[in-house]
């Protein structure tokens, strides 16, 4: 009877457990045996790993094998236990030494010619793998630089199962020629289907918009440039409402490029969701600029928050973590899809059930809203262009639900350009780059306000740590507090307020919230205009 043993992960959500793969050899009719909870996936690794064993020069067993994989409490699923699988096997068989693999992490899928293929999540894989004490980690070579990231692990990316087995016998490896060039990216099957540029679930932060949009292109606005300029100082939520052509959706893609670069951690806890997705960018094992994601209206709820058949998948507001989730035509999604967003806007998180066992996923976004103010797009209290009957306009406006849009800190009506404004010469607002630093220096004041507590944004402060901890001046929430009284605020409401006039008053380099401070704020809250400049700093 021959017996070993080495380990891989099996992902739940962003989050890995370690497996150990047991493989058991006897006498009898040769059989393999996979058991563990495995998935339809896992089970045909059968065949391909017996394949890959075969053409890679090595010898079958022909015997009783049993494989187990154990917790068999986890569900597992994916092809990433290839790898491991058939190295537990060649050591059962004693072409390798059982207490080599012991200590070893192996992720991979195997082809049936016995090269190494990429597989989702290696980075949230390997993290597992580093939590639980491992400290060797084989992954595919094209995954190498991604599993590099964990520290204190060892990693060997290898091409083949062929390589890897003369790494373990301490035999010459063999070479084995890479991809030729040109040819089509490995990593293009892992996408997952319906994800991609052309649904706008991707990956595109600040280092594509430098290049293609600036801040100055945008005509006029100044309201809403200074809205945006907020919500990215202090992570609030923004709504824009305006006519089509006005310059909503140019002002959302313009938002993720004035944001502050992801930190170390912030980084890791971006690029593990998007490494399950199947999303990372080709070359780039490391997103380390803010995710912008704008899924088309048509979008599903489990699209927006996660689901689908079998193991859970993350949804949009999941790759929008750390950036900005753009819901252009608000009121054209279904209701059911934008009220599910009203857990994740307040914990940060997303829990999905599922018969298989709890997933949670991150989904700690900035969300900016677009809608027209009427189905034809031209209801404005300044002309009777629109068409619209009052009774349809206010079907279309209540489509967006009060609790949802209580949780939006920011609402701003997007005037329509004139003539005069786009034929104007020399008359270009600020750059992205000077709005950028702006914002990286009123980020830098919350943050050092905030020094000693979990929170780094004036947005994921409580209200109760704010009213309690950080006052305002002296008679600034007066008017804010009249507002409670008389119900145009709501409780939460207020607390937004006041996190609102934090960020004001961080771009104006105040030490505490003013009077002028509170009552942009409030003015950037409600949409209702109280006699102060919409421009950072003016009331100074």
């Amino acid at each position: 009877m021959g017996f070993a043993r080495t380990c891989s992960v099996a992902l739940v959500g962003v989050d890995g457990v370690v497996v150990e793969v047991q493989a058991d050899l006897e006498p009898g009719v040769a059989a393999f045996t996979l058991v563990g909870l495995p998935d339809k996936s896992l089970t045909e690794s059968k065949d391909r790993v017996r394949a890959a064993v075969v053409n890679s020069g090595g010898e079958w067993p022909q015997k009783k094998l049993t494989v187990g994989l154990s917790p068999a409490s986890v569900p597992k699923g994916g092809s990433g236990f290839d790898l491991a699988i058939a190295c537990a096997a060649l050591g059962a068989s004693e072409r390798i030494d059982p207490r080599v693999l012991a200590d070893i992490v192996m992720i991979g899928e195997l082809g049936l010619d016995g090269r190494v293929r990429p597989v989702r999540g290696v980075l949230p894989a390997v993290l597992a793998a580093a939590e639980a004490g491992y400290e060797q980690v084989v992954v595919p070579e094209s995954a190498a630089a991604e599993a590099s990231l964990v520290p204190g692990v060892s990693v060997l990316g290898v091409r083949s199962l062929r390589q890897l087995i003369a790494v373990l016998t301490d035999e010459p490896v063999p070479d084995e020629d890479p991809d030729e060039p040109g040819r089509t990216d490995p990593l293009a099957g892992l996408r997952m289907p319906g994800t991609g540029a052309a649904t706008g679930m991707h990956s595109m932060g600040a280092a594509h918009h430098d290049h293609e949009h600036d801040l100055a292109d945008v005509v006029g606005q100044l309201s809403a440039r200074t809205a945006v300029e907020v919500a990215a100082a202090g992570g609030h939520h923004l709504f824009l409402e305006g006519p089509p052509g006005a310059g909503k959706t140019m002002l959302a893609e313009r938002l993720p490029a004035i944001l502050p670069r992801l930190g170390r951690s912030e980084s890791l806890e971006v690029t593990a969701v998007h490494s399950v997705a199947g999303l990372l960018p080709p070359g780039k094992p490391l997103v380390d600029v803010a995710p912008y994601c704008a899924p088309h209206h048509s979008a599903t709820m489990q699209a927006l928050v996660g689901g689908g058949q079998g193991v859970a998948r993350p949804g949009a507001v999941s790759l929008a973590h750390r950036g900005v989730l753009f819901l252009d035509e608000t009121p054209e999604f279904s209701s059911r899809a934008l009220d599910a967003l009203r857990q994740p806007l307040e914990s940060g998180h997303v829990v999905i059930a599922r018969s298989a066992g709890v997933v949670r996923f991150p989904a700690r976004f900035l969300m900016v809203l677009a809608a027209n103010p009427c189905p034809c797009g031209r209801f404005s209290q300044r002309d009777t262009l629109c068409e619209c009957s009052p009774s349809t306009i206010r079907r279309y406006q209540a489509r967006l639900s009060g609790p949802l849009l209580d949780r939006v800190d920011l609402r701003v009506e997007v005037d329509r350009v004139t003539r005069a404004q786009l034929t104007e010469r020399g008359a270009r607002g600020e750059s992205t780059q000077t709005v950028a630093d702006r914002v990286r220096e009123a980020r830098a004041r919350a943050a050092a306000r905030l020094t000693d507590t979990p929170w780094r944004t004036n947005s994921e402060v409580p209200g109760r740590e704010l009213r309690s901890r950080w006052f305002a001046s002296p008679g600034a929430m007066d008017d804010a507090e009249r507002s409670l009284e008389r119900g145009v605020l709501t409780a939460r409401g207020l607390d937004r307020v006041l996190r609102v006039a934090w960020t004001v008053a961080d771009l104006a380099g105040h030490d505490r919230p003013g009077v002028a401070d509170v009552t942009l704020a409030l003015q950037l809250r409600t949409g209702v205009p109280r006699g102060v400049p919409m421009a950072i700093g003016a009331s100074r």
